[in-house]
């Protein structure tokens, strides 16, 4: 069985390495050359833990190739993925352009039957769109090739991508016939023989899916985040509130841990593209417009805290950031909650130094000279007023505090993400605030006494 995939991104590359991995010959196309080149080499351009070894594995068997042709690399296809990217509007809509100038291409040139599927995450209603482009195509050559479109969204974790793929919760198909379902059961085959579950629907119920599952994990994150805010200002501690919760199996104990908020390159966008889709049809979601703003809230918590020890004027202090992506293992900034708090202090007049394990290249995009880049996570520490951890890294789990003592010119960290013990941290006697926790070592931080977690 052969496959084309359109676009390499997270989506595409590891779409199409995967495949290759179970024995699929897979041709993967992309309009930027420097990358195809890239990848031929067997280089990968995206930070996913062990993505380089798969491709560098099916790039020796000859299982995968990459090309800037797309007229070439959909000679002879069963299935043709569009993986490109669909970024936000202006008004928080899905940007289709990309997916529908792949779909008039394939139109342009496929010469026999294909199933023409949308890998990446689109609005309700967008498979149909891409079969009308398809066959305007069609019309304008005057031929009348067979095809079908269909729907199949991913589920897939930056920093985990590669096991998400091979290892599925479930596998969500929307397909408008037979022919079609037929194509896309045998290309899964082997996830199915592992026991993974294949579910057919409808299209449109397939592209909802997806927009529905992201957002419900989002609407999870802002809750916990809404409630570690009001467990300080009435004295409880999330820690115990989270374990209380999570312990409850229609709840779960996933995605409710408090933080600065949800970024990348998928919750965001799928947020805010459901919320348009539901106003375009006359329906407010007001649960997700919610959840939007508290997340929009949350990003600036940790900068309200620096606020309320430092001051709003922020001149002459210098502080450190540990982690820069938006989550750890990936490079992806995308919405990264960093971001937002870098901007922040420096519009105060701070100074700051940042690191971050495999994110430092990707945030000079974004960050340009405006901070000074770490050579690691004691670097960063030097001379600086406070400690800011961002992304919750491994390596930030049990540093050497007494390090970080020597080179801080104060012993004070704020912790965006509950890595810390605060027992641990009174004794050793750093001033530590969390979130949804009582301060420690801080004169009336909270209200009420917050006991310590189990």
């Amino acid at each position: 069985m052969k496959i084309t995939v359109v676009g390499t991104g997270y989506v595409g590359l590891v779409t199409g390495t995967c495949f290759a991995e179970t024995g699929i010959d897979v041709t993967c196309v992309d309009i930027d050359k420097r990358k195809v080149q890239m990848l031929l080499n067997g280089e990968v351009p995206i930070y996913e833990p062990g993505l380089d070894n798969f491709l560098a594995r099916n790039l020796e068997k000859g299982r995968i190739t990459f090309t800037t042709n797309l007229a070439k690399g959909i000679q002879g296809s069963d299935a043709v993925f569009i993986a490109v990217g669909t970024p936000p509007d202006e008004d928080g809509s899905a940007d289709l352009k990309y997916v529908l100038g792949v779909a008039r291409e394939i139109g342009q040139h496929m010469d026999d039957y294909k199933v023409i599927i949308t890998k990446s995450t689109v609005p309700v209603g967008t498979s149909f769109k891409v079969k009308k482009a398809v066959k305007e195509e069609l019309d304008k050559r005057k031929v009348d090739i067979p095809f079908d479109v269909a729907s199949n969204p991913e589920f897939l974790k930056e920093g985990s991508a590669v096991d998400d793929f091979l290892k599925p919760d479930r596998i969500v198909v929307g397909i408008e016939n037979e022919r079609a379902q037929k194509t896309m059961k045998r290309l899964y085959k082997p996830f199915l023989m592992n026991g993974h579950p294949l579910l057919f629907m409808d299209i449109f119920s397939s592209e909802m899916t997806k927009y529905a599952a992201n957002s419900m994990l989002a609407t999870k994150i802002s809750f916990m985040n809404d409630i570690a805010n009001l467990c300080e200002l009435v004295g409880a501690n999330v820690d115990l509130v989270r374990k209380g919760i999570g312990s409850d199996a229609r709840i779960g104990n996933k995605f409710i841990y408090p933080g600065t908020g949800y970024g990348g390159s998928c919750f965001p966008k799928d947020v805010q593209a459901l919320i348009r889709t539901a106003d375009e049809h006359g329906h407010s979601l007001e649960v997700l417009k919610a959840v939007e703003n508290v997340n929009y809230r949350q990003k600036s918590k940790l900068v309200e805290k620096i606020k309320g020890h430092f001051g709003s004027d922020l001149n002459g202090k210098q502080f450190g950031i540990w982690g820069l992506s938006f989550k750890p293992k990936t490079d992806d900034m995308r919405e990264a909650p960093s971001l937002v708090i870098i901007e922040q202090l420096k519009a105060m007049g701070a100074q700051v130094r940042v690191y971050d394990p495999v994110a430092m290249e990707e945030a000079k995009h974004s960050l340009g000279e405006t901070v000074v880049y770490a050579k690691d996570e004691y670097d960063a520490c030097i001379e600086v007023d406070a400690l800011i951890l961002v992304t919750e890294w491994s390596e930030f789990r049990m540093p050497n505090f007494r390090i970080l003592e020597k080179i801080m010119n104060q012993k004070l960290i704020f912790d965006g993400r509950n890595v810390y013990d605060p027992e641990e941290m009174r004794e050793l006697g750093f001033q530590y605030f969390s979130i949804g926790r009582e301060a420690v070592n801080v004169e009336n931080a909270n209200r009420v006494p917050v006991k310590k977690a189990i």
